[in-house]
């Protein structure tokens, strides 16, 4: 025993460390979501149901003696059934960059540009195998053995910020489906001005590679995406294009089941407009895609996915909004109507802490 308390000491006092642990900087924050939701599917009978959606996120941060923050972070939310780490370790140092280390992510979807849309819980729901996209970085992915480098601001011109991101394989049995084996991803946003408008641009670009056995994939994972927004007071506009080849169904999904190979592209647009305590939001998203289940063999026959919605929200206290929301849905699976389709209301609020 005295041996192991010596070994013990003598690592400690190697790696510099206090021999007692203290606890780092917390804080939280949540909410509480909860609504009723109206459904009118194309192709069958209404529906209702109550949703309830809750949420709470935990920040770790500690800065060291050199100056540089440690910091992590997760959320506990019932919607997603479970416990989700954005990031493992997030370290920022003193000349403003960061760098994201395990489960980093890809900076191509970091520097998305928000297009205005429903803010309400409505969701018209269409058949699973519409693989037309609905995000503007619906392309690509990555693995959790990735890091990910955030430029502090200004970045070699004003108003300029730029990520950079990569990660290679998890290591999860190869399989008769695609399985992401690396990435590599860069995105950029850049804020101006013009007169009274505060105008951003953002872009990000990836690209993945996939290990699969037999046949191999027609294209891998990848692609871009770019967007605009423009605010002007309580007014806000945006719209953008994303464009590129993804790969879903990876890994092992089952005896029967294989990827599906996605070539879409995909455009939104939206408004935002606050006056007062309430806040008005439209958006249209226009999505399209080939897909193929066969290996080898590009998609022929287009789905379509086509969403109009708008929502009034009122801050009816301090942390507290009624939502009121709409949403439309036209899709096309393998250029067939989609009978799942339709409309959808969603009343309800948000208790954010």
């Amino acid at each position: 025993m005295k041996k192991e308390l010596l070994m013990a000491s003598a690592l400690v006092g190697t790696m510099g460390v206090a021999s007692v642990a203290e606890a780092v900087t917390a804080t939280f924050s949540g909410n509480q979501r909860v609504g009723v939701e109206f459904d009118s599917p194309t192709g069958s009978t209404d529906t209702n149901a109550v949703i309830e959606q809750s949420s709470f996120a935990i920040s770790l941060s500690e800065v060291t003696d050199a100056g540089t923050t440690i910091a992590s972070s997760f959320h506990l939310s019932n919607e997603a059934d479970g416990l989700d780490n954005d990031t493992a370790i997030t370290l920022t140092f003193t000349d403003g960059t960061k760098l994201d280390i395990f489960n980093a992510g890809n900076a191509a979807a970091g520097h998305d540009v928000s297009i205005p849309g429903t803010a309400g819980e409505e969701g018209v729901t269409v058949t699973t195998s519409n693989n037309a996209p609905s995000g503007l970085d619906f392309f690509g992915g990555s693995s959790e053995l990735g890091v990910e480098w955030h430029s502090a601001a200004d970045f070699m011109t004003d108003g300029l910020t730029v990520s950079v991101s990569a990660s290679t394989d998890s290591g999860a049995a190869g399989t008769a489906t695609a399985r992401l084996d690396s990435h590599w991803a860069i995105g950029a946003t850049y804020v101006t001005d013009a007169g009274d408008t505060a105008i951003t641009i953002g872009t990000g670009i990836s690209a993945a590679e996939n290990a699969k056995t037999g046949t191999a994939l027609t294209s891998d994972e990848g692609g871009y995406h770019i967007g605009i927004s423009a605010v002007t007071g309580d007014l806000t506009i945006a719209v953008g294009f994303g464009d590129g080849d993804d790969v879903v169904d990876k890994g092992s999904v089952g005896a029967g089941n294989a990827s599906t190979q996605v070539d879409g592209e995909v455009v939104k647009a939206g408004v935002k407009y606050v006056t007062g305590d309430i806040t008005l939001n439209v958006g249209v998203v226009s999505g399209s895609a080939k897909d193929s289940i066969t290996m080898g063999t590009a998609g022929t026959t287009e789905d379509a996915y086509d969403k109009t919605s708008a929502s009034i929200s009122y801050a009816v206290a301090s942390g507290v909004t009624a939502i009121l929301g709409y949403s439309t849905v036209d899709s096309q699976d393998e250029g067939t109507a989609d009978g799942t389709d339709g409309s959808s209301w969603y009343i309800g609020a948000n208790m954010a802490f």
